[in-house]
């Protein structure tokens, strides 16, 4: 567990520190590809919520 919280917390911290100009084939926030999967995720979440409330 420890583990996996360390690697966490490296990773959202350390992240942004490492974003660079240049060709690479990751996305970043400013392609468009984050929109479908935000909006994905918001109704996942959405219909989770409804599921769990109609029990």
């Amino acid at each position: 567990m420890q583990r996996f919280a360390i690697t966490a917390i490296a990773t959202a911290t350390a992240a942004p520190a490492l974003a660079h100009s240049g060709a690479h084939l990751h996305p970043h926030a400013g392609d468009p590809i984050w929109l479908p999967l935000f909006v994905g995720t918001v109704i996942v979440g959405a219909l989770g919520l409804l599921v769990w409330n109609l029990k």
